[in-house]
């Protein structure tokens, strides 16, 4: 049952997904941990792109793996999880030299940057940044702004939706990289992140 999901434990969630199966169960995870997991992958990886797109593939792979392990304490496991990954992606020669020309940068530093919803940043500049990505999403083509609303909203992978809208999956990995692509431009005139913000927006409407 999804009843009084925002009140579960890690742990019960985990349970209950395996059991369940239910995609909400693992969206609740991620609204709460994938800023963690995003500042995780940046400490590693050097790249906000590259940390954001390391997000969204873990969280992705979540739904096999969660079913495949025996997870005591969900938020330590999905740390490894998080630099494990990242460890595989520095082995990339291409993304290992984008480290190496970035400056280091601690996990804690970065957290402390990410804004305190309820303290640090004012409600009403929450809600103008929302808006801004909103805008932006409008002005997208038809396909990629379906193709961004499905995978970062409803937590589709490439093959669900593909059969959704009919799309070939490169054609879905097309539309998500060109609305990122495009979405960022937008919000940069503006000097908002797009990681950050995406994650505001996914958790809004979680």
């Amino acid at each position: 049952m999804l009843n009084a999901i925002h009140i579960r434990t890690d742990e019960e969630l985990v349970i209950a997904y395996q059991a369940e199966g239910h995609k909400a169960l693992v969206g609740e995870l991620f609204k709460r941990h994938s800023l963690m997991c995003f500042a995780v992958c940046v400490k590693y990886l050097k790249n906000e792109d590259a940390a954001h797109d390391g997000v969204m593939n873990i969280f992705e792979k979540l739904f096999a793996d969660l079913k495949q392990h025996e997870i005591k304490n969900f938020k330590s496991w999905l740390h490894s999880v998080c630099r494990n990954y990242c460890f595989m992606e520095l082995r990339k020669p291409a993304l290992n030299l984008i480290v190496q020309l970035n400056s280091e940068e601690s996990e804690d530093d970065f957290m402390q940057n990410i804004p305190d919803l309820h303290q640090a940043e004012v409600q009403h500049e929450k809600e103008e940044k929302l808006l801004a990505l909103e805008q932006a999403i409008i002005q997208l083509n038809q396909k990629q702004r379906l193709c961004v609303e499905l995978f970062y909203l409803k937590l589709m992978s490439y093959e669900e939706i593909s059969a959704k809208t009919g799309y070939s999956i490169n054609e879905v990995k097309s539309y998500l990289q060109n609305g990122k692509r495009n979405l960022k431009q937008v919000l940069a005139q503006q000097g908002i992140s797009l990681g950050l913000i995406l994650f505001l927006w996914i958790q809004q409407h979680a």
